[in-house]
């Protein structure tokens, strides 16, 4: 029986690994290079950039921040118009990722080579979109109104889902808006938040301007943000993850999504999921380990 449990164990966990990294051993080649560089990063050991980003809870996060994403008919025209998420989906959660984590937790050097390479991709987005007024509008990846939109709902989603699921962030929320902000610049976001206040200040400029919708291309997203191709032993694990991300989302965004809180105790049971995510990954991430490696070596040179 041990060693049925055992062999369940190590096959989730390696099915977990390459989802999140695209390496079954949890260390992409891009890993391995943030123990390179001559700094201990933007951020650094004992910053609130770290302690969120490297808290479990940055798996619903990411559940939250993608589903808010689509409520900009802009930003959901360019998920529609280059996207690659029907045909690659784990690639593209893989890229997502390898960006978070690099301007995280890499020499300064590094994430500003890995935010110019996410630019370039950028460049090439653009086309058009009907917004909520019925008017048809011009858009690409680098207007400061989408760039804005996504760096507002990124903070928002991975600072509320610590609050819900996570520890003490140094410095408190102010702290985490303020650091992170510094990711927005690298990818050309004008004017971040730089306190949760601020923060709140933007999320509800959007929301009453008017702007946001659901609809169709809406609700296409979020078909596939709450069925992704995943192997079916972890959709349980997954289903409560994503339940815990709808019910930490305000309501009024939840009823553009279509999407309802679950009457269940959903943020206690993903709390419990990403325990044992825990559990089997262990404390502390190999793109951390890899950052106080470099901070170390820099430390003795």
């Amino acid at each position: 029986m041990s060693s049925l449990v055992d062999g369940f164990v190590n096959s989730w966990r390696s099915h977990l690994l390459v989802t999140l990294s695209g390496n079954d051993e949890g260390r992409p080649a891009w890993v391995g290079t943030m123990e390179q560089g001559d700094d201990a990063g933007f951020f650094g050991p004992g910053s609130a950039s770290w302690a969120v980003h490297g808290g479990m809870a940055t798996m619903v996060a990411g559940i939250r921040a993608l589903l808010m994403q689509t409520l900009h008919p802009g930003a959901m025209a360019g998920v529609h118009d280059w996207s690659r998420y029907r045909e690659d989906p784990l690639g593209r959660l893989s890229g997502t990722i390898q960006w978070l984590v690099t301007v995280t937790f890499a020499a300064s050097e590094q994430a500003e080579r890995e935010s110019a390479r996410v630019g370039k991709f950028h460049d090439r987005v653009a086309g058009r979109y009907v917004d909520a007024r019925g008017v048809e509008r011009e858009y690409s990846a680098g207007d400061p109104e989408l760039l804005s939109w996504v760096h507002v709902v990124f903070t928002d989603a991975f600072l509320a889902s610590h609050r819900l699921w996570g520890g003490p962030i140094p410095g408190g929320a102010d702290g985490y808006v303020r650091e992170w902000a510094k990711a927005g610049e690298l990818v050309g976001v004008q004017d971040p938040p730089r306190s949760d206040a601020e923060l709140a200040a933007q999320l509800t400029a959007f929301s009453d301007a008017g702007v946001l919708m659901g609809g169709d291309r809406v609700a296409e997203a979020v078909r596939f943000i709450r069925n992704p191709p995943l192997r079916r032993g972890m959709m349980p694990f997954y289903r409560i993850m994503f339940a815990g991300a709808v019910a930490s989302i305000p309501v009024q965004y939840r009823r553009m999504l279509g999407l309802r809180r679950s009457p269940l105790p959903v943020v206690w049971a993903t709390g419990a999921v990403l325990g044992l995510v825990r559990l089997l990954l262990g404390a502390s991430s190999t793109s951390e380990d890899a950052a106080r490696a470099r901070i170390a070596r820099l430390a003795v040179s």
